[in-house]
């Protein structure tokens, strides 16, 4: 074993055993290269969800709850579709509202449709459609993919 007279001498022979085969020639992270990234593109496709808002209005104030929610199924639909564009159905609008804007269902069941963005100079190519299905429970329900036609 070798002795070190100097602190710094032996901070760096530490650092260099530590690092092993992690080595990078000046200083510069490699890249991974490869691997499919996910696409949005999948085109058109429906899919049935339900949302968990209690998750997202615990705790909020009384006044803000339900803009909460709105913004939280906005969010939800741009993870889940990939799409930065959401539009809600009235009906969907109405049911987060249907209580007031104190009292949010805890959970809500949304059918989420890409769409191709048909209108002039649109940015996105797509945009998500959220509308609401009315269900009795919530029990025993996944997510399913809706077949178009």
């Amino acid at each position: 074993m070798q002795l070190y007279s100097d602190p710094r001498a032996w901070s760096n022979h530490v650092h260099e055993t530590m690092a092993g085969n992690r080595r990078i020639p000046n200083g510069k992270a490699s890249k991974k290269s490869g691997g499919k990234t996910r696409s949005a593109l999948q085109d058109v496709v429906t899919r049935e969800y339900t949302i968990h808002l209690h998750k997202h209005v615990h705790g909020r104030s009384f006044k803000k709850r339900a803009p909460t929610a709105i913004k939280a199924v906005k969010a939800f639909a741009q993870k889940a579709m990939g799409t930065t564009e959401v539009r809600l159905d009235p009906k969907l609008n109405q049911a987060l509202w249907a209580r007031g804007i104190k009292s949010v269902p805890h959970r809500i069941r949304v059918k989420l449709e890409r769409k191709r963005n048909d209108e002039e100079g649109a940015k996105e190519k797509l945009f998500t459609y959220a509308t609401h299905i009315p269900v009795l429970s919530f029990k025993g329900l996944e997510t399913t993919v809706v077949d178009t036609e």
